[in-house]
């Protein structure tokens, strides 16, 4: 998948030039800084890190992506999506979701593949609402799903021995007294786990397949 390079004095064989979209979050802060220990980081958000995106602006994802080169793996854990009761979501509610959260995704794959290595490995974000929604979650459950149908069906079809996979959560440990309103009986996710979910779809070898993390 990458070169050899030299961590020090030893050969790092998994040494890999990784993109995370997202990096300074909740999740991403975890995430990047467990690769950072043995890879060349850049950390890409809407306010802050080493680059700047919008990721519901392709314009955006595509300038992000031309300050890069020769990238062996894209990490998003970034997109947002109203919450909100049902009778209360309006149509450009919707549209939140679905302009961030879910074509922002399908952008990073769509324009980041061209800036990948060959048989590099993108990363998308989804959640448990996929598959367990709950109150005030109509937008985001939808779009959760829709990405988890875009990873099987895009990996069918990607070239260049491109892998794309998404990493489905629960409610993770550091964000649990935020939201364990919302997810009543629901465990919280050791960030460990959340770290090697996303270790697993990067340095694994899997295609298509949706990781999920629940407990």
């Amino acid at each position: 998948m990458c070169n050899i390079w030299f961590v020090g004095n030893k050969q790092n064989e998994n040494y890999m030039k990784i993109l995370i979209i997202g990096g300074n979050g909740t999740i991403g802060n975890k995430v990047s800084s467990h690769f950072s220990d043995s890879n060349e980081i850049i950390i890409a958000g809407r306010t802050s890190g080493d680059l700047i995106v919008d990721i519901s602006d392709s314009h955006s994802i595509k300038s992000m992506f031309e300050k890069t080169v020769g990238l062996d793996a894209i990490i998003c854990i970034a997109g947002e999506a109203k919450w909100d009761d049902f009778d209360e979501l309006s149509e450009e509610d919707y549209y939140i979701g679905v302009k961030s959260k879910l074509m922002g995704q399908v952008n990073v794959v769509r324009i980041g593949r061209n800036y990948l290595n060959p048989s590099g490995s993108i990363t998308l974000s989804t959640g448990i609402l996929a598959d367990d929604p709950v109150v005030k979650t109509t937008s985001a459950a939808m779009v959760n799903g829709g990405i988890h149908s875009f990873v099987q069906a895009v990996a069918l079809e990607i070239e260049n021995g491109i892998r794309v996979n998404a990493v489905s959560l629960g409610v993770v440990e550091d964000a649990y007294d935020k939201y364990k309103d919302y997810f009543p009986g629901h465990n919280p996710i050791p960030m460990k786990k959340v770290i090697n979910a996303y270790a697993r779809s990067v340095f694994g070898k899997s295609n298509g397949e949706i990781i999920r993390i629940y407990d």
